[in-house]
């Protein structure tokens, strides 16, 4: 059984002043806390439908993650700031504190905004929303806890990040 601890995000957003489009997880996987970056873990599509949906190669390394994220105008971050998680877990999330993305709002050109996930969406409506008053739109999660969604289901409604 895995730990539940009370965990603070353990890196930085990705973003640049040409970023348009946030992406927002929930928080990160243990893979991702591991490696200090987004959708860590190898069974996560995420990489895998961002580099299809752009026509690129399927990144290997943080470096070329961030790459590709920033050549076209994205950003990532979570609306989870710290809570207490059981290993992984969207479902045993509490204690949530979230993120502030003003900073991130006043630094690049973000105006529109993707939430990758039920729980994403529901932080994000919840807490992040109200500031903001950005409506965002609640994408399939890439997440392999979704195997209800094969990689041509999840491109198929994760295609609008590309319009």
């Amino acid at each position: 059984m895995s730990e539940t601890n009370n965990i603070v995000h353990p890196f930085m957003p990705l973003y640049d002043e040409n970023s348009r489009t946030l992406i927002l997880g929930s928080f990160p996987s243990v893979k991702s806390r591991e490696e200090m970056f987004f959708y860590g873990h190898p069974q996560n599509r995420f990489w895998k439908l961002i580099a299809e949906l752009y026509g690129e190669k399927v990144p290997q390394s943080i470096k070329d993650k961030k790459t590709l994220i920033l050549k076209n105008n994205l950003a990532l971050w979570d609306t989870i700031k710290s809570c207490t998680i059981t290993g992984s877990s969207d479902s045993s999330v509490k204690d949530v504190v979230p993120n502030d993305i003003s900073e991130i709002l006043k630094n690049s050109k973000v105006d529109r905004i993707f939430c990758n996930g039920a729980l994403s969406y529901k932080m994000y409506m919840k807490y992040i929303y109200p500031k903001t008053k950005i409506e965002a739109v609640k994408l399939p999660s890439t997440s392999p806890a979704n195997a209800a969604f094969s990689i041509e289901r999840l491109k198929a409604a994760w295609g609008v990040i590309n319009e």
